[in-house]
């Protein structure tokens, strides 16, 4: 009896899941254990396993919206594994005559040929873009985006027309017709409209206020200098500003307490560990996953932490409770280039810092005006929560510590800290 594969319980609140890919095909041999399909979630994606070699018989389409326990795919156990490749291709060389080896051999030689002549047609800056030499050449010289070249030569290749055509016509859409007035429909992901969900009622059900201040980023940014090769080579991981951010955020949450709490009813929770979740663009969407008791962690462990999420992000590899929970979010938008903006609370946490560009820009000093690196910061915060005095005071003890880092080591000033001041 063939073996039904199923849609896995992956959360309480949890559905239904969006088959996005079949790794696996209709008719593939599986072995055990072997990933044969990619599912979605409202909060995350997540593989399903063969339970069994055997042929797979999907039963269901990419893109299909599935229900828990719905079935996906059987695998018939009982069929025999196919003859491999490998086996087949050794059989072919056993039998090949000699007129038949000197005929393969002749063509191994015109395919080399043929690979000389792509290689004189050297690739311009990108790998998978060719060009003939004198369109290469023109490239060159004129500083020519091949972006923004329509390659039309055989086998994709860019010819001199095609680069004459673009210096003609700058501005003109890569591969697309002028004054084309194209529209495709596309079905939202079940994470893409979580996240519109989420969004909506963060801003239709909380008091959201956002507060500004800016940060002079020299002391920082001459610490990584300093010490950026010794901190690689002694933690084996990068020393970033999101260390910096999550150590000052932790040690002003505890200070103001109310911007790490959160609504429960008729109650507000305060929480005595700082889960930070850190917004990470991934493939398919903004995803929050967190950094579990970040207050008790040294920067080492914060910047392991943010690659580690980072990377599991972007490979779409985050587990439903790397993104559950957090007290309080950090999200840059200085990584795209944001000079500012109000970010939206994630519900149901009461705030979120906003960081920003790192920007030279004159400041006035004692009476002296001088260019610094300078950082504007954003609060957004519920102010059924936090009031405005404990959101100001919040942003302005952050400014502090990331002004003087030695602040970092105490949550306070290292010489009042030695007068017990």
């Amino acid at each position: 009896m063939p073996i039904k594969i199923k849609v896995p319980s992956v959360g309480e609140s949890i559905n239904e899941v969006t088959l996005t890919q079949w790794i696996k095909k209709d008719g593939d041999w599986v072995e055990r254990d072997e990933v044969i399909a990619e599912l979605e979630s409202e909060k995350a994606t997540f593989e399903i396993n063969a339970e069994q070699a055997g042929i797979l018989h999907t039963a269901a389409k990419e893109n299909d919206t599935l229900k828990i326990g719905d079935v996906v795919a059987t695998i018939d156990d009982t069929a025999q594994k196919p003859v491999t490749s490998t086996k087949e291709k050794d059989t072919e060389k056993k039998d090949t005559t000699p007129e038949e080896s000197k005929s393969v051999s002749k063509k191994s030689v015109e395919k080399k040929e043929i690979k000389s002549e792509e290689k004189a047609a050297a690739p311009v800056a990108d790998k998978n873009v060719k060009a003939t030499p004198v369109a290469a050449a023109i490239l060159a010289d004129k500083k020519v985006d091949v972006k923004k070249v329509t390659p039309t030569g055989f086998n994709g290749k860019i010819t001199k027309h095609d680069v004459l055509d673009a210096l003609t016509k700058p501005g003109r859409p890569v591969g697309k017709e002028l004054f084309d007035r194209g529209e495709k429909s596309e079905k939202m992901s079940n994470l893409r409209r979580t996240i519109s969900r989420r969004l909506v009622e963060a801003k239709n059900s909380t008091a959201m206020l956002t507060t500004f201040n800016e940060v002079d980023m020299s002391a920082i940014i001459d610490l990584r200098t300093k010490y950026k090769e010794i901190f690689k080579k002694h933690h084996d991981v990068n020393l970033g500003f999101m260390s910096f951010f999550t150590k000052a955020c932790c040690f002003a949450l505890q200070e103001w307490p109310a911007v790490n709490a959160s609504i429960d009813g008729d109650n507000i929770i305060y929480h005595d560990y700082c889960d930070i979740s850190i917004a990470v663009s991934s493939p398919k969407g903004l995803v929050v996953p967190v950094i579990r008791n970040a207050e008790s962690l040294s920067m080492a462990e914060i910047e392991k932490s943010v690659f580690d999420l980072a990377t599991k992000a972007k490979e779409s590899k985050l587990t439903i409770e790397e993104m559950t929970g957090g007290t309080f979010t950090i999200t840059n938008g200085g990584i795209f280039g944001s000079l500012m903006s109000t970010p939206i609370i994630n519900i149901p946490q009461s705030a979120i810092l906003g960081m920003h560009n790192i920007v030279e820009r004159p400041v006035a000093i004692k009476g002296q005006v001088v260019i610094k690196p300078m950082m504007y910061l954003a609060v957004s915060y519920d102010h059924r929560i936090i009031d405005g005095r404990e959101s100001v005071s919040f942003l302005v003890r952050v400014k502090e510590m990331l002004e003087n880092p030695a602040q970092l080591l105490f949550g306070k000033d290292p010489l009042k800290a030695l007068l017990e001041l």
